[in-house]
Formats: structure tokens, C-alpha cells, sequence
């Protein structure tokens, strides 16, 4: 087997969220007593329950990176307990999540040649046979549009999508406007179009920028999404020709039914959010990150929306925000009672959000009228630290205003729902609470409640991917659970899971826990594996 499939793959896809039939029902599991938290208790209310736990445990947390490690965790750790009653029979008869698995970025080289054909035959056959539903595919712009402007190249992902025809799996597909393997542990690297980069060296200002002028090349600046700037089209018409060349190359499948979904990249690592916390600008996790707006588009940008607000001496960026990695009560911005929350503050962070929302809103646009009926996915990142603060100071960088004395993320769902699109949200599938994540005073799981209730109360269809993958089964339970919890009323789910995974043909891979994950996601599961 050839190295293109030791890639980190990210995974995705979509399809209904049907009941199945149960015919066997499970034995269930003998496991000791625990400590059990009433679903119906509130974030607010489980941190006070993991407070009092922690206490009880001298203050202990296990010393495990909430971000890097892939280490299992300690089978006495808190939040452990509070969901290792949950039984496999519990997921029997649930409704059925279909699950998709990604292929590794490396498998189509820059000259979009398919690198191992039959290296991917043998891993759809380990895919096939652990009944996955489908894969997803990201067409990298990097790629396709590499060279040349409106020079689209195809070939590879035409030979890649036949063999996944082969197997009857369905195919999920990404449009993919950013960069690969600038923050992530990918072998492959694939920056953005090289015509694109060429321009951007007589032209920084295409490119996200910070306080200290950096000048960040995962994506396009979202200033130059109307600035006639990329060889006389403005950034949405680049990502819409893309899109319309992808949907005439492959109408046959389309119309087949092979690809019924896409995802449409909307930032930094595919996802609807500000390239706030770059691991390439020297940002280390729990850092707070920084504001990407002084490029002089977005710089233009902000002094027409103070000057419209009646006050122009607004059209700055704030100038006590910090730096990457410093802590909120370390800035006179972000700390309790900070300027966040006073009038210049909030109109500041206004126009940030807003402008991410406008991103969102024109690229959905045009790629609804690309993709006409095809089901279409946006990813809403789990930034997750420093969300116990007032002001969620690593969300407010990223894009979203969500202080806790307002909901950031119904605008943005406003957005979705407009246009029909399927909210992807990152799940985090292990629990954050050691003394580091503790120090920056995380909620993963009061941030995934109030962003799947907001968009299930805003009629969003959702969907689900991990960040991170070797889980063992305690850990594959609770994906399973916030994918489709038990105990609500309304019978709401994901309508599909993408489970990131690395080569099924690699030999750290438990294809039994990994079996045992699906088989509670389609709710099958009739007995311990």
C-alpha cells in the first residue's frame, strides 16, 4: 500500500434519517453503578455537578491536550462517568445515521493524477464491508484551477469517481477554497491556485491579515468577495465558476444519483469562520486569537459602516485585544466588564460577524444556483475554549458574536435556513475537562447544546464530524448520543455523521470498535461486540 492513504482524513456526507426495523434485541451490558445526570439538565446545570465532582477528586484533572492528544483517556475521568451508563441497547432501534468516511487529501496529486487506483480499491473494500454508506471527496481549487485561470482539470477525480461507482457507495463531494496542511497533520500539502499566489505577492491584500500585518494564505480575504482583483472576477465569481465547471463535468453523476450532496468550503479549513487561530501565525491552543480584518478591503469595509453609523473615529480595529495566545482577563478588550460590551465594542464586533455572514450569504447564492436541487453542507466550527468567560473571546475572533449576553449563532443559522443548506457541526467526541482545558475554562459540550438546539429550533437539518480520530468505545458512545439523543422529545438527529478516520488498511485501526460505532449509529446494535 502506497503512503497517500496514511493521510489524516476529515470525513462528511448526508442522506435521511429513517428508522429501522429491529429484529434482535440486545443483551444488555453489566456494568457498575454511576453517577447519572438528567438529560433534560441545562450546560449551567451539569457545571455545577462537574465542579462538585472535581472537588470530590481533590481537583485532579489528567493532563491530556484537549487539542493534540489522541491518547485515551482515563476510564475514571469525570465526564466518563457520566455517560458510561449509556448501553448499547439504548441505540437499538434508534434512527438510522448514515455515516461517511473521507478520503485522504493525498490520494489526487497537484497535476490531479489519482496517485494509488488500486491502493483505493482495497480500501473501499474494508469500507464496503463495514456497511459505511458512502465517502467524501474534497476537490481541492489548488487542484483543479491550479494553473491557469477557468482552466479546470478533472481527470483525477473522474478515475476516483468511477471506482467509488463500482462499489455502489454514495459520494459526498467538497468544494475546497482553502488550503491543505497549513494547521493540520495532513502529509499532503495543496496551497491555493499557484495564478492565485502570483497575484498576492504584487497584491497582499487579498489575503487575511492581522493587527501586525501577517499576511495569512489559507483562503481569500472575504474583502475581495465584490473586488474585481482575481484577473477581473471578484473572489464569489471565482468560487462560482469553479462550482459551475464541477456540476457540468459530472452531470452524469449527478443526474445517476452518485452525488447528491456538497459541501461549500466558506473559510479557513472548509469552514464558516475567521483564520483566528493559525497554528502558522505562531497561535498555540488556548490562545484567544486575533481579529483578520486589516487588509485594506475589510479596513475600506469598516470605515463605510462607522462612517454610516455617524461615528468614523470607529473605523479602527481594537487596540487592547491581545495577541494570539494571550488569556481574555489579560486584554482590556476581552476581560469581564472589557470594551467588548461598551458601544464602540459591540459595533465593532457587529461588522465582524456581519461580514462572515455576508461571506455566507453570497457564496450560497450562487452555489444554489450552481448545484440547482443537489443538497448543500456548510461546516460551523466548536470553538470551544473560553466559553465559561463572558466574552467567548476565541468565537468573537473567529467571527461569531456570541458573549453570553447574546446568541451568536442564530444570524448565521438565519443564513442556512435561507438557502436550505445542512449544518455540519464539529463535534469534539471526548471529554476536555483536565486542568489545562480547565485553566481556559472550556464547554465543549454547553457549546455544541446551544448551537444544535439553535439550529434545530431554526427547522436546520444537522449533521456531524469529529475532529479527532482513535476513539475507543466510551468515546464512540457519546458521539453516537449527540448525533441522536436519546431522551428528546422531538426525536431530533443528525441526518448523517462523517467519521473521521485514518486508512482502514493501517494497523492502528480497531475495525471492531469502529463496527461496533456504526452499528449504534444505524441503530442495529443487538449486543456487545
Amino acid at each position: 500500500m502506497q503512503g497517500s492513504f496514511a493521510a489524516r482524513s476529515v470525513d462528511s456526507q448526508l442522506s435521511g434519517g429513517s428508522l429501522r426495523t429491529c429484529s434482535v434485541k440486545e443483551t444488555l451490558e453489566n456494568q457498575p453503578p454511576v453517577l447519572r445526570i438528567d438529560e433534560c439538565l441545562s450546560p449551567a446545570s451539569i457545571d455545577s455537578v462537574v465542579i462538585a465532582e472535581r472537588d470530590s477528586k481533590n481537583g485532579k484533572y489528567a493532563s491530556v491536550s484537549p487539542i493534540n492528544s489522541v491518547d485515551c483517556l482515563e476510564a475514571d475521568q469525570l465526564m466518563q462517568d457520566i455517560h458510561s451508563g449509556v448501553h448499547e441497547s439504548d441505540f437499538n432501534c434508534t434512527p438510522y445515521v448514515p455515516v461517511y468516511i473521507k478520503l485522504p487529501a493525498g490520494i489526487i496529486n497537484k497535476f490531479c493524477q489519482l496517485m494509488d487506483p488500486e491502493g483505493i480499491r482495497q480500501e473501499l473494500i474494508h469500507i464496503k464491508s463495514l456497511n459505511i454508506d458512502g465517502v467524501v471527496v474534497d476537490c481541492w481549487w489548488g487542484i483543479v484551477e491550479g494553473w491557469n485561470p477557468q482552466k479546470y482539470v478533472w481527470s483525477g477525480y473522474r478515475e476516483l469517481f468511477n471506482i467509488i461507482r463500482e462499489f455502489k457507495l454514495n459520494l459526498q463531494v467538497v468544494m475546497a477554497f482553502h488550503e491543505c496542511g497549513g494547521n493540520d497533520s495532513s502529509d499532503a500539502l495543496i496551497s491555493l491556485p499557484q495564478w492565485v499566489l502570483d497575484i498576492g505577492k504584487d497584491n497582499q491584500d487579498i489575503f487575511f491579515t492581522d493587527r501586525e500585518g501577517q499576511r495569512n494564505t489559507e483562503c481569500l480575504s472575504w474583502g475581495i468577495d465584490k473586488e474585481r482583483v482575481l484577473k477581473g472576477r471578484t473572489g464569489i465569481e471565482v468560487y462560482f465558476d469553479m462550482m459551475r465547471s464541477f456540476r457540468t463535468e459530472f452531470d452524469d453523476l449527478f443526474t445517476e444519483g452518485l452525488i447528491y450532496a456538497v459541501e461549500v468550503g466558506l473559510g479557513a479549513s472548509g469552514e464558516l469562520k475567521y483564520p483566528s487561530f493559525s497554528e502558522r501565525m505562531g497561535w498555540r491552543y488556548p490562545g484567544i486569537g486575533e481579529f483578520q480584518c486589516y487588509d485594506k478591503y475589510l479596513q475600506h469595509s469598516l470605515r463605510r459602516a462607522a462612517k454610516l453609523r455617524g461615528h468614523s473615529f470607529w473605523a479602527r480595529g481594537p487596540d487592547n485585544a491581545g495577541h494570539y495566545n494571550s488569556m481574555p482577563h489579560e486584554t482590556g478588550f476581552f476581560c469581564e466588564r472589557g470594551d467588548y460590551n461598551n458601544y464602540y465594542g459591540r459595533f465593532f464586533l457587529h461588522w465582524y460577524s456581519q461580514t462572515l455572514i455576508d461571506h455566507a450569504d453570497n457564496v450560497l447564492s450562487l452555489a444554489s444556483l450552481a448545484f440547482e436541487e443537489t443538497k448543500i453542507i456548510v461546516k460551523v466550527p466548536a470553538v470551544h475554549w473560553w466559553y465559561k468567560t463572558p466574552s467567548h473571546a476565541a468565537e468573537l475572533t473567529a467571527g461569531y458574536h456570541n458573549p453570553t449576553n447574546q446568541d451568536g449563532y442564530s444570524p448565521v443559522f438565519e443564513v442556512l435556513k435561507k438557502h436550505a443548506v445542512t449544518m455540519k457541526f464539529v463535534c469534539l467526541g471526548f471529554n476536555l475537562f483536565n486542568q489545562e482545558a480547565n485553566d481556559s475554562l472550556v464547554d465543549p459540550e454547553g457549546l455544541s447544546w446551544q448551537i444544535l438546539n439553535s439550529a434545530w429550533e431554526r427547522g436546520l437539518v444537522t449533521a456531524g464530524e469529529n475532529t479527532l480520530f482513535c476513539y475507543d468505545r466510551e468515546r464512540y458512545k457519546r458521539l453516537v448520543e449527540m448525533a441522536k439523543p436519546r431522551n428528546d422529545p422531538d426525536q431530533r438527529h443528525f441526518s448523517f455523521f462523517v467519521h473521521q478516520q485514518p486508512s482502514l488498511l493501517q494497523g492502528n485501526v480497531c475495525l471492531s470498535e469502529l463496527d461496533f460505532f456504526i452499528k449504534c449509529m444505524h441503530g442495529e446494535m443487538t449486543g456487545d461486540l
